[in-house]
């Protein structure tokens, strides 16, 4: 049997990638009737184009991200995921915590469920800020540049309030999950918030997101993955990429929607 061109079987493993989001090396081999190892080097290929990551057993599917939603978009898409993750990531949380959250749709959904004694927040979120009346717990709100597509503030003055700050715990929300590429968001000033969080926090760092933002590339990097202690995402989650994370350090906790328990892996 005549082998495939390496053309075709770079086609033939981003259309694998395009329909399953994950492969493992041994079903491409199946798949393409070639050694392990010529799918090891067209995966090599093909990541080194940005057009896959690779994984310990395989590859999983990259893309770049498009135009930043509006705000009523974002906040519309995969709500159920977004609110069990929420719940679960807030479940990290104990008495008197610090906490940084920064703008973005499912950091909302965290701020919504925390429930321990003596919690300060410190958001760049004008929408938690609306929502924190009555809830028994103290907020600091940073101004700065308002950004309708986030709800949130950015800019220098934002910056200078997180500098006085040293957090106990952040929960980060990214539009950008990916293994080379770390955590990205689509706009600079966004990412320049979140990365200032982490480095003000002297405990862990929680990364939020569905499973849509992972594989996913945006144009500014914000820290590599292995910053995070965790991510929280839904059980859309793959697999291999679950234990890709794994592998590197961080921990994985999958929230149920059905329920809002959140099960851990790694």
């Amino acid at each position: 049997m005549e082998q495939p061109l390496p053309a075709e079987r770079h086609r033939r493993i981003l259309e694998v990638l395009g329909e399953r989001q994950a492969v493992r090396v041994s079903t491409l081999s199946d798949l393409l009737g070639v050694s392990e190892v010529t799918v090891r080097r067209d995966l090599e290929e093909l990541e080194h184009k940005g057009s896959l990551e690779r994984t310990h057993g395989g590859a999983i599917s990259t893309q770049r991200m498009g135009p930043e939603p509006a705000y009523v978009e974002a906040i519309a898409r995969n709500a159920a995921e977004k609110d069990a993750i929420g719940e679960a990531a807030a479940r990290f949380v104990e008495p008197g915590d610090t906490l940084f959250l920064n703008g973005g749709t499912t950091t909302l959904q965290v701020f919504r469920h925390l429930d321990a004694p003596g919690v300060r927040v410190v958001t760049n979120h004008v929408g938690m800020a609306l929502e924190a009346a009555d809830r028994g717990l103290e907020l600091l709100l940073v101004g700065g540049d308002y950004r309708p597509p986030s709800n949130s503030c950015v800019g220098g003055f934002a910056a200078d309030t997180l500098r006085r700050v040293w957090a106990t715990k952040a929960f980060i929300g990214v539009e950008g999950v990916a293994r080379r590429s770390g955590l990205t968001s689509p706009v600079a000033e966004e990412a320049d918030i979140a990365r200032l969080m982490i480095e003000q926090t002297r405990g862990e760092i929680t990364v939020v997101a569905d499973h849509t933002k992972l594989g996913t590339v945006a144009d500014f990097a914000i820290a590599p993955l292995t910053v995070a202690a965790r991510m929280v995402t839904d059980r859309g989650i793959d697999e291999e990429y679950r234990d890709d994370l794994r592998t590197m350090g961080v921990e994985v906790v999958v929230a149920d929607e059905r329920v809002g328990a959140p099960s851990r892996g790694g």
